[in-house]
């Protein structure tokens, strides 16, 4: 069976993980992560996949989302 890798190891977090990680809505997260300009995600197909460290660089300069 597969060890589990906990969410904050991980390198690529699910849209699901990610809202969970951060505290942030789903809704919110898909918002942020549609506008061109996101340096956080990364595209599987049509699974997007947000890079937990550039995900946390981006909350750590924001002031408001």
């Amino acid at each position: 069976m597969a060890e589990r890798v906990p969410i904050w190891e991980k390198v690529l977090l699910t849209l699901e993980e990610a809202a969970s990680y951060t505290g942030i809505g789903i809704n919110k997260l898909r918002e942020i992560s549609n506008k061109e300009d996101c340096s956080f995600i990364i595209w599987n197909g049509s699974k997007r996949l947000f890079k937990r460290a550039k995900l946390e660089e981006y909350l750590e300069k924001s002031y408001s989302i």
